[in-house]
C-alpha cells in the first residue's frame, strides 16, 4: 500500500506550508486525486486519519477527497475523450497517437487553517 507513503509527502508539504505562513492548526485539508493515479481514494483517507492523529500542526485534521478524471488527447483527430472508458484508442478515430491529459495527479487544493 503506497498511499502511507503519498500521504506522509501530503502531510509534509502541508506542515511546510503552514510553517511559512505562521499557521498553528489546520483544520482540514482538500486533495484532488486522478481517477487512474493509482492511489486509492478510500485508502488514502485511511491512512491520512491514521497519520494525522500523531501530528501537531494536523492533529485531527479533516481529508477532503476531489476526484480529476482522466481524459486522454488524440493528436490524430485533435478530439478528447473518457480514458477509462476507452484505454489508449480514440474512440472517435480508431488511432493509438494519444496521451493522457488529466487524471495522473495528486494535488493538495485548499488548506483550511483553524483561528486560534
Amino acid at each position: 500500500m503506497h498511499e502511507l507513503g503519498v500521504v506522509f509527502h501530503c502531510i509534509k508539504q502541508v506542515n511546510e506550508i503552514a510553517a511559512e505562513n505562521n499557521v498553528k492548526r489546520v483544520n482540514s485539508v482538500t486533495v484532488e486525486i486522478g481517477e487512474v493515479s493509482t492511489v486509492i481514494p478510500y485508502l488514502f483517507e485511511d491512512c491520512w486519519n491514521w497519520a494525522v492523529k500523531k501530528e501537531t500542526v494536523l492533529k485531527d485534521a479533516k481529508i477532503v477527497i476531489e476526484r480529476i478524471d482522466a481524459v486522454t488527447h488524440c493528436t490524430a483527430c485533435g478530439k478528447d475523450y473518457p480514458t477509462v472508458a476507452h484505454g489508449k484508442i480514440c474512440p472517435h478515430c480508431g488511432s493509438e497517437k494519444t496521451y493522457l491529459l488529466t487524471g495522473n495527479e495528486i494535488i493538495i487544493k485548499q488548506i483550511e487553517a483553524l483561528d486560534e
